[in-house]
């Protein structure tokens, strides 16, 4: 979100938040932050989803986390925001930022991890929407996750991508000013020269910054590039944890 056009694509379709949303349950303490859970915490695999600036109780999200639940992982989406989500009509993005900087979001969610792994779980995988896929490529420098997705990225730099550690999928779209495809070929050819590290770059034709997760449910053709992402999520983790 580094110039005026790319803030305002990131901010587009905001949704309408309802923290009743999903067919989980919203605990008060994982690692120190508050957190919509879906699935088994009896399961060995558990999956992260870190939100855009629209935070943890955006509907479309929580429907995403559930299904990844019924997939059979335990499924933890945080709230990073403290119950201050960004609301375009309350401040300006860059202002949010400011106070809610991904720096601070990687240092909340370390203590997640580690929380998740003292209850006996043995893979962790880390998808990021936007704002979350920041967070997301923080915690794929080091082996404390064992896959990440990143969806439609925001902040995330070539610099970041050199320094990963662990298989990547990247999901982005064609119509993008935040992470345009251009830079998603860069971060394609980076992960060219790290054959250690398994990787995909895939750019979602007709599609634009966001369509993951804030999409019209009405809207068929939207459902079904939103759910495309969704499977090819599911199948990264699928593959990587076991």
């Amino acid at each position: 979100m580094a110039n005026p056009q790319s803030q305002s694509q990131c901010c587009q379709n905001p949704p309408t938040l309802n923290p009743s949303s999903g067919h989980g349950t919203v605990v008060e303490d994982i690692g120190g932050l508050k957190a919509y859970t879906a699935g088994s915490p009896e399961s060995k695999l558990a999956v992260l989803l870190i939100s855009d600036v629209f935070g943890f109780e955006a509907p479309n999200l929580r429907k995403l986390a559930d299904k990844v639940a019924a997939a059979g992982y335990y499924v933890v989406v945080p709230d990073f925001f403290h119950g201050d989500p960004y609301v375009p009509e309350k401040v300006p993005i860059s202002t949010w930022i400011q106070a809610h900087g991904t720096a601070k979001g990687f240092e909340e969610a370390k203590p997640v991890v580690e929380a998740l792994k003292c209850t006996g779980i043995s893979a962790i995988g880390a998808a990021g929407f936007c704002w979350g896929a920041k967070v997301v490529a923080e915690l794929a420098k080091s082996e404390d996750i064992k896959a990440a997705v990143m969806l439609h990225p925001s902040l995330v730099t070539v610099e970041d991508i050199k320094e990963i550690k662990v298989p990547l999928a990247v999901l982005g779209a064609e119509i993008d000013h935040v992470s345009p495809p251009a830079l998603l070929k860069d971060f394609e050819k980076i992960l060219f020269t790290k054959p250690e590290v398994d990787s995909v770059v895939k750019i979602f034709p007709g599609v634009a910054h966001g369509w993951t997760v804030r999409y019209d449910v009405n809207d068929e053709a939207a459902v079904k590039n939103a759910e495309e992402a969704h499977q090819d999520m599911l199948g990264w983790f699928s593959k990587y944890l076991k």
